[in-house]
C-alpha cells in the first residue's frame, strides 16, 4: 500500500487519510488506485460500521495533481484528450462503491476542498468541516468541466441555478457559507476538528448498520424511481431490517424505556 494513502480501523470506524501533505493531497495516480482498494476492503470487512475520509496536513485535498498536468501541455491535443479521459474513468469505480456501500462514510474537512477535493466531498454521506475550512470547485479556472461526479451530485445538495454559479464562476466559499447551501452539515471550531469527527463517526458506528446502509441506499436511489417504484422498496428494506438482531433490540429497548445497544446485524 502506498505511503501516500494511510488507513486505520478504531471501535468500528475506519480512518482514511490521504496523505501528500506537501501537495494539498492532490490526487495522484497511486492515490486514487488505493483509495478504491481501501474502500473495497472496508466495505467488505463486517467490524467496519462507518468510515471516515481526511486530509493529512492543514487541507483536505486540493482536487487533481496540476503540476503533472503541466507536464502533458507539450502533447497533441488528441494525445491529451486520451490520456485524460482514460485517467478520468480511473475514478468511476471509487465514486460507485462510496454510493452503493451500505455504510456512512463521513467526510472531515480542514482548509481547501477543491475540485475533485469537492466532488469526493460530495459522494461522501456527511460532512463535518473545521471552520477554517472552504470549498471551490475550482476546474473552470484551468480551462476544464468537473469530473468525480461533482456536476451529477452538486444540482441534488443546491439546485441547479446554484450548482450552475458554483461550476462555472468557480468561486470558493467559506466553511459557514458551505454549511448554509447544504455542502456541509457540521461546522465547529478548528482545534476540535478531530475530537468531533471521532464522536460523530462513533455515534453513526454504534448505529444499528444495517438501517443505516439500507437508509443511505433508499435515499440514494430515490431520485431514480417512480413513488410507486420507491415505496417497493422502502416495504422490502424495512422487511430486511425487520428480520436483524438490532431491530429486535431497537424494538425491545423500546419497550423497556432504555437506549438500545446495536451491534451492527
Amino acid at each position: 500500500m502506498t505511503s501516500e494513502l494511510l488507513s486505520e480501523v478504531k471501535d468500528g470506524v475506519a480512518f482514511i487519510t490521504l496523505n501528500r501533505p506537501e501537495a494539498r493531497n492532490a490526487l495522484s495516480l497511486e492515490m486514487r488506485a488505493a483509495l478504491y482498494e481501501r474502500l473495497v476492503d472496508f466495505e467488505r470487512d463486517d467490524s467496519v460500521r462507518c468510515i471516515v475520509i481526511r486530509g493529512a496536513g492543514e487541507h483536505f485535498q486540493a482536487g487533481g495533481d496540476v503540476k503533472s498536468f503541466s507536464e502533458m501541455a507539450s502533447l497533441s491535443p488528441d494525445e491529451r484528450s486520451r490520456s485524460f479521459e482514460k485517467r478520468i474513468h480511473t475514478l468511476t469505480p471509487t465514486i460507485l462503491t462510496m454510493l452503493r456501500m451500505a455504510k456512512p462514510i463521513v467526510a472531515s474537512v480542514r482548509g481547501g476542498a477543491a475540485g475533485f477535493g469537492l466532488s469526493l466531498l460530495l459522494a461522501c454521506d456527511m460532512v463535518i468541516a473545521s471552520e477554517d475550512a472552504f470549498v471551490t470547485l475550482a476546474y473552470v479556472g484551468i480551462g476544464a468541466s468537473p469530473d468525480g461526479g461533482g456536476t451529477f451530485m452538486l444540482p441534488r445538495v443546491v439546485g441547479m441555478k446554484k450548482a450552475m454559479e458554483i461550476a462555472m464562476l468557480g468561486d470558493r466559499f467559506d466553511a459557514k457559507t458551505a454549511q448554509d447551501l447544504g455542502l456541509i452539515n457540521f461546522v465547529v471550531p478548528t482545534d476540535d476538528l478531530e475530537a468531533e469527527t471521532a464522536k460523530l463517526a462513533k455515534r453513526l458506528a454504534n448505529g444499528p448498520t444495517v438501517a443505516i446502509g439500507r437508509t443511505k441506499q433508499l435515499l440514494n436511489w430515490s431520485l431514480q424511481h417512480s413513488l410507486e417504484e420507491h415505496l417497493s422498496l422502502e416495504a422490502q428494506n424495512f422487511a430486511v431490517c425487520a428480520a436483524t438482531n438490532d431491530w429486535a433490540e431497537g424494538v425491545t429497548a423500546f419497550k423497556e424505556k432504555r437506549r438500545p445497544v446495536f451491534k451492527g446485524n
